[in-house]
């Protein structure tokens, strides 16, 4: 049975990626709570810890983000070597050259708003059943119908139920 891990308070799990999400660099607050040695984690990609109660969509939605030049903000499940899991509430933006072309990704992830979380899970849930009928573009529909309902970007919902802590 896997188990939760909670982050503490002053965790920040750091990484960058090339531009096809594969991991150049990771601190020690990724590999606390990843259980990788840095060895294994440099040059995979960083899908390595997704969890699988995690909707395609959200990962989606988060490439096209980066790829499109913007930030995104995102609560994640992500799964560890052991098996156990984390919830982080991440940050992830394009780095750029001096031309300002993106030369990979870099993301900032820390312990998440619990409140957001236990509604992030029953949105998750509905988005993944949504994902087996409808496929990607019912998840991503479903992250559109939640903008509405807002009446605020994906991003600002985001923060704001980080924010709430």
């Amino acid at each position: 049975m896997e188990e939760e891990l909670i982050l503490t308070p002053d965790t920040l799990i750091t990484s960058k990626t090339d531009l096809k999400g594969k991991i150049t660099y990771c601190n020690k607050d990724f590999l606390h709570y990843a259980k990788f040695q840095e060895y294994e984690l440099i040059h995979k990609p960083h899908n390595i810890i997704r969890h699988p109660d995690m909707p395609r969509s959200v990962f989606k939605l988060l490439w096209d983000y980066i790829q499109n030049k913007k930030e995104i903000f995102a609560f994640v499940k992500n799964r560890n070597k052991e098996g156990n899991f984390y919830w982080v509430f991440a940050n992830i933006t394009p780095s750029f050259d001096v031309n300002n072309q993106i030369i990979g990704y870099y993301s900032v992830r820390r312990k998440p708003n619990p409140k957001a979380i236990t509604m992030m899970i029953d949105i998750y849930a509905q988005m993944l059943e949504t994902e087996k009928s409808q496929g990607m573009e019912g998840g991503l529909k479903m992250l559109e119908e939640l903008s509405k309902k807002f009446n605020k970007p994906y991003n600002q919902i985001i923060f704001d139920l980080q924010k709430d802590i």
